[in-house]
């Protein structure tokens, strides 16, 4: 099981499978009774187990903790969403712009491998309501391959035709980087890797 950082988890008995050194919040409790659904953090496998990421109701409830792989039950890729167009089967599409955006998305990476990541994400693969009319829509892109400065403009050019602000991240298999800040050109970038954040000249 290849495992990879925006990847959504369904835990089995969810509560007693976190691993954590600090103390649960009473809201992670209740976040997990309702929806047992948890994303997968970028950071290191700590004795085998997968570190995950517990969201609450409120934008600030995070925590990060870790669970071992036989606590997983189901485990969803955010371009598995993408494949099956999840969101049409959603009742609640066609009320946010969030829901619309992808739509358009869909047709300006049709040649990449992609999937809705944080709230959109989140609510297509738990079926658990979380986005509202002011949510943005937040990607994530697959691509070991080089993709040219030019070809990033191209893409964010396009996606900026969305009824939503479009936030994409570009996985490598060393790391992500924002597709808005490599498409500026700049000789520097910052690249997200499971050690922490780097400034690289190519992230590739």
């Amino acid at each position: 099981m290849v495992i990879q950082p925006h990847d959504l988890l369904l835990l089995k008995e969810p509560l007693s499978q976190l691993r954590t050194e600090s103390v649960i919040p009473d809201w992670v409790n209740n976040s997990l009774n309702r929806t047992p659904f948890v994303v997968v953090r970028r950071a290191p496998l700590v004795n085998g187990c997968v570190p995950i990421g517990v969201r609450g109701a409120e934008r600030n409830q995070r925590f990060a903790a870790f669970v071992a792989i036989d606590a997983i039950v189901n485990h969803i890729l955010p371009e598995q969403l993408v494949e099956k167009k999840v969101w049409k089967k959603n009742k609640r599409a066609t009320n946010f712009k969030a829901f619309h955006a992808l739509e358009l998305t869909a047709d300006v990476l049709r040649d990449f491998r992609w999937g809705p990541v944080g709230s959109v994400g989140f609510e297509l693969a738990s079926g658990q309501p979380t986005i509202h009319e002011e949510s943005d829509l937040d990607i994530v892109i697959r691509g070991n391959e080089n993709l040219t400065v030019t070809r990033a403009q191209e893409i964010i050019t396009e996606l900026e035709k969305a009824p939503v602000r479009i936030d994409s991240q570009f996985e490598t298999g060393k790391g992500g980087f924002s597709l808005i800040e490599y498409s500026r050109g700049t000789s520097s970038l910052m690249l997200r890797t499971i050690e922490g954040p780097k400034l690289v000249k190519s992230p590739f």
